[in-house]
């Protein structure tokens, strides 16, 4: 028999990395927030790697940290190595990456949700929802306690229908051997969601004693401290190093001769699986042609001798395994912990979705993360905390947040999700974002603190020192553009030390740092320092300067970009009633229900012919003929 468990403004079902940022970013805002989960020990697992960040992703992270979100700072306070990529770069593709201490980022997460006023953890299996009107209204777990809420969030990852695979084994589990949520899937199908079949999978977890270091190549972490978040002002010294080896043709060999008992390639695999992070079966059949292949090897935590062997993600049966990993220098004589598996489940097909999260067909019900058709933690958390603002605005009366393509890589993840869609797992790359210039590691703070600030998810305080901040870059740069140099020996030395062009004329130190060969650093060699100045501001004035002419073409173009968004669509548009419009846009824009003009011309399918002629039925008002 079903019994009233009690009432709140928000419910989010599951507490991986989408439900954490949700129900933080819910409960902060006012809105009395439930979590459920299927266990209180798993909350913000890692399944998979135990890193945080990289290309793109790191920037994510900033971004969530930048409008008030919990990662970063979990990440700052639990990793045992940090390191920035390509430093070698321009600012645009630079990314920081953590290496995390699993256990204990669980840990403190878990803490971290004991301890939010407003927001209430519990343990429990979801089965159905409470519908009422065709609106979702709260929840039904398995022991038939009933939860109710004007909005429901759901970020179950990869549990739903969830099936391990290896080999010839198959059976249902979420990761990690966890229980599977199987009814909540029946009930979003009876509910007429379209839901598809993706896959994933991990490589063994080996025993560190069992590994010889002396035939890997060590990967320390950064001699200089960095964080991810912008409040963090405490570090971590003590790293621990990674280790590089590879694969060879003994290892492919393996791999080739068992190919018919991979999961992945016996036919009992029906889901799609990750482009960007493929199996070693994948590797070894699409890459053919390459003798080798690096392996990382990742210690999962400072207090656990299981260390991830990144690269060896596999389907293969267990014993196929063991052969496999004993062929890679270094680990000749590993024992491994933990076997590799290949995981299935259902994902929604998310151009069911409002650029909101929340689902076209069923108001109140939000749904964030891998559920859909995401890979990875970083894309999950930027799902989760957009889909708790939008939850509690809707309870709270306040304007839903969409963040734009400009804006952040948040804003690209969520509008190729509703707008593209996705046939495999979605992974975030910078080669996605048109003004990658402008979504940099570097600015998330001045591109998303003032929005956190409004929300009532940055505090008076942070929100003061990003004020101050802005406030000193504006000021040296007005400072720097005073200065001017003449061609002095002391200034053509430095020019000549530098390899640069001697100077002709007096020049402004301003556009003198925009020269690629002079550094802020070799710049104060010949003006009078400004030595209060903070590294970050420094860092800030140095890109905004060196890289102001690529940053104004940027704006230009997003300006072009944000007059087509603004070209608003209306609700009851009859698509069927314009004609001239090609039969597949037709339909992709009857699935879709862009809400703009732009969001419209980036559904494939729909050619610019077709925007011009909504544009004309638009502004018209009636059907546009459109002569053959």
């Amino acid at each position: 028999m079903v019994y009233d468990a009690g009432h709140y403004d928000v419910i989010v079902i599951g507490a991986g990395h989408a439900g954490v940022e949700a129900g933080v970013a819910a409960a902060r805002m006012g809105a009395k927030t439930l979590m459920l989960t299927l266990n209180l020990d798993m909350v913000a697992f890692m399944p998979c790697n135990p890193s945080l960040g990289g290309p793109a992703k790191g920037i994510v992270v900033r971004e969530v940290d930048a409008l008030g979100g919990v990662m970063a700072k979990v990440i700052d306070k639990t990793h045992i190595q940090m390191r920035m990529l390509n430093t070698g770069k321009g600012p645009a593709v630079q990314a920081l990456r953590a290496q995390a201490d699993k256990p204990l980022y669980i840990k403190e997460m878990k803490h971290v949700l004991e301890n939010e006023e407003n927001l209430t953890l519990r343990q429990g299996m979801v089965n159905e929802l409470i519908m009422e009107d065709g609106v979702c209204k709260g929840v039904i777990t398995e022991t038939k306690a009933a939860y109710y809420a004007e909005n429901v969030i759901i970020t179950t990852g990869t549990f739903m229908r969830g099936k391990v695979l290896m080999g010839d084994l198959e059976y249902e589990s979420g990761p990690n051997n966890q229980r599977a949520s199987i009814k909540l899937s029946e009930y979003l199908e009876k509910l007429g969601i379209e839901l598809t079949r993706f896959k994933t999978g991990t490589p063994p977890r080996v025993n560190s004693h069992t590994i010889d270091y002396s035939k890997a190549e060590i990967q320390p972490g950064d001699e200089k401290l960095r964080a991810f978040s912008y409040e963090t002002t405490e570090y971590i010294t003590d790293q621990i190093p990674c280790w590089l080896t590879y694969t060879n043709e003994f290892t492919h060999q393996i791999i080739n001769d068992n190919l018919s008992l991979s999961a992945m390639y016996s036919g009992m695999k029906r889901g799609t699986g990750p482009r960007y992070c493929p199996s070693i079966e994948d590797k070894i059949v699409r890459f053919n042609d390459k003798p080798r292949h690096q392996i990382f090897l990742e210690p999962e935590g400072r207090d656990t001798e299981e260390v991830y062997v990144q690269g060896l993600s596999t389907s293969l049966p267990e014993y196929i395994q063991h052969d496999m990993v004993k062929s890679v220098p270094g680990l000749e004589n590993a024992e491994i912990m933990r076997a590799g598996y290949a995981i299935e489940y259902d994902a929604i097909i998310p151009t069911q979705l409002w650029p909101t999260l929340e689902l076209k067909k069923v108001p109140g019900l939000f749904t964030a993360g891998q559920i859909n058709g995401t890979s990875g933690y970083e894309e999950a958390a930027a799902q989760g905390i957009m889909a708790g603002i939008n939850a509690a605005s809707k309870v709270l009366g306040k304007e839903p947040l969409i963040l734009d393509r400009s804006q952040a890589y948040i804003g690209v993840l969520i509008d190729d999700l509703v707008t593209k869609g996705t046939n495999e797992p979605y992974r975030l790359l910078t080669s996605r974002a048109e003004y990658r210039l402008l979504l940099r590691h570097d600015n998330a703070d001045l591109r998303l603190t003032e929005i956190g600030y409004k929300l009532g998810l940055i505090k008076e305080e942070r929100y003061d020192k990003y004020v101050e901040k802005n406030q000193m870059v504006e000021e040296e740069k007005n400072r720097l553009y005073k200065i001017v140099l003449k061609p002095e020996e002391h200034v053509q030395e430095m020019m000549r030390n530098a390899n640069g062009t001697p100077l002709k004329e007096a020049v402004r130190s301003y556009d003198l740092l925009k020269r690629p060969e002079i550094s802020y650093d070799r710049l104060e060699t010949v003006i009078e320092p400004n030595p209060d100045l903070p590294e970050v501001v420094r860092e800030q004035v140095e890109i905004q300067i060196k890289y102001e002419g690529y940053i104004k073409k940027a704006n230009e173009q997003v300006e072009r970009m944000l007059k087509m968004e603004d070209k608003k669509i209306p609700d009851n548009i009859d698509y069927d009633d314009i004609s001239g419009i090609a039969t597949e846009a037709r339909e992709k824009l009857k699935q879709v229900r862009p809400l703009s003009v732009g969001q419209a011309s980036r559904i494939s399918g729909v050619n610019p012919s077709d925007i011009s002629i909504l544009l004309i039925y638009i502004e018209q008002g009636k059907i546009a003929r459109v002569a053959n």
